[in-house]
């Protein structure tokens, strides 16, 4: 929700240089209803067209604050580890609208998982299957399960975030799949709930999604005639953003929409939505602290690494930089926005066209609320950013920057 009023960016009522001046940068900045509003847009679908669950793929964004926001509205939680639904379990989290997804769930955390009574494991082996299943035994309750199918479908995105397609770590092959029901049907310990697909991460495209479900469709077809009826259809998440104006992303309506006509009415569905609904709802604050020529390059140095921001050197992603600022008439020139890691492959951006900046100057790194903060780190010893919250003319603090010695602050 960016907007100008007159010379001065703004992030819905709130300028971005009091944001810099109040908690200092470089400081991630989410607009609430922004977030709110894509979430909203997922709910109003499913509830007009089918009964279930959005669950958002807390992996994206972890912060409390948010996550309580989510849990206040109605939104479940895809989690990936004991400590994502810890921390679901803390923000409010309904557990019976928490699952469990993952190829390395320790026995740990399986048992922490089902004395919370989660809704379900989204099983993604059968060695999965049988700890969990003398877990269960142990603590003297049903595990309700899904198996996560591998439906061997290659959407066009980044390799490292394609999950359906051959040769992955995750999920059951979509050969073994009826297999695999049939020996968690003599478990004595396991209550089969539902099936599970997701095959990657910013997908712009519908077509792999629908692919995918009509070879889940299939498996649920084949399970019914072997006497399991499954409940929950759950078709996962990956609908990508508009990082570019280049791009085009599909509606949540016009995702779940086609995908529910693909399967029976009387089905429940879990859609698992991270990207989307966080992403364009997160912002990096930072500010320029050295510009060099270099071997004829421009560079803008900023207060941001690649520790802070991994995205662009993990994936070369994509992100629009813009001043804080409106510069009209400016002359433009090529720059490479880079941190201070000692990395070469520590840069924000590539060859953008930006403004001159002057040192102090601020600018703005978009859509970075899925995996910006998430993914941060401490390396070169530089402390963890702030997170600010801002709702219409309000800011609140919800994570404080860290500082030197918060980075020894678990050693011995």
């Amino acid at each position: 929700m960016l907007n100008f009023k007159n010379e001065d960016l703004c992030i819905e009522q709130v300028k971005l240089s009091d944001i810099a001046a109040e908690y200092g940068t470089s400081t991630y900045v989410y607009s609430k209803n922004q977030f709110i509003n894509n979430f909203e847009n997922y709910k109003k679908v499913l509830d007009a067209k089918g009964k279930g669950i959005i669950c958002f793929a807390c992996k994206a964004n972890s912060n409390g604050t948010i996550l309580k926001l989510l849990a206040g509205i109605g939104c479940g939680a895809d989690t990936t580890s004991g400590g994502e639904i810890y921390r679901c379990l803390k923000a409010n989290f309904n557990p019976s609208k928490i699952v469990y997804a993952g190829v390395g769930k320790t026995s740990e955390e399986i048992e922490y998982a089902l004395k919370n009574k989660i809704l379900m494991f989204n099983v993604e082996s059968l060695e999965e299957l049988d700890v969990i299943d003398n877990i269960a035994g142990k603590v003297k309750v049903k595990a309700k399960i899904a198996f996560r199918i591998n439906p061997c479908v290659d959407p066009d995105t980044h390799s490292y975030i394609a999950t359906g397609k051959k040769g992955t770590k995750f999920g059951i092959p979509y050969e073994d799949a009826v297999r695999a029901y049939l020996i968690a049907k003599k478990k004595k310990n396991v209550k089969i709930l539902g099936i599970h697909s997701h095959i990657g991460s910013q997908i712009l495209d519908i077509k792999p999604f629908k692919i995918a479900a009509r070879k889940i469709k299939n498996i649920v077809n084949d399970l019914e005639k072997n006497g399991i009826r499954l409940e929950y259809i759950n078709c996962g998440g990956g609908l990508g953003i508009e990082y570019t104006m280049y791009q085009k992303a599909p509606s949540p309506g016009r995702l779940i929409s086609e995908l529910l006509l693909v399967f029976d009415k009387d089905k429940k569905f879990i859609f698992e939505p991270g990207r989307s609904i966080i992403a364009n709802a997160g912002y990096l604050l930072v500010k320029v602290i050295y510009r060099k020529f270099s071997c004829g390059k421009n560079f803008l140095i900023t207060d941001a690494g690649m520790n802070d921001l991994m995205r662009p050197a993990l994936y070369e992603a994509y992100h629009e930089i813009i001043p804080i600022r409106k510069i009209i008439g400016a002359q433009k020139v090529k720059t490479d926005v880079v941190g201070p890691i000692c990395e070469s492959g520590d840069f924000i951006g590539k060859d953008r066209m930006l403004p001159v900046l002057a040192l102090g100057e601020y600018a703005l790194v978009t859509c970075v609320g899925a995996y910006g903060a998430a993914m941060s780190s401490e390396y070169n010893s530089r402390p963890l950013l702030a997170e600010v919250l801002v709702d219409g003319s309000k800011t609140t603090l919800i994570r404080r920057r860290a500082k030197w010695e918060d980075l020894l602050l678990n050693e011995k």
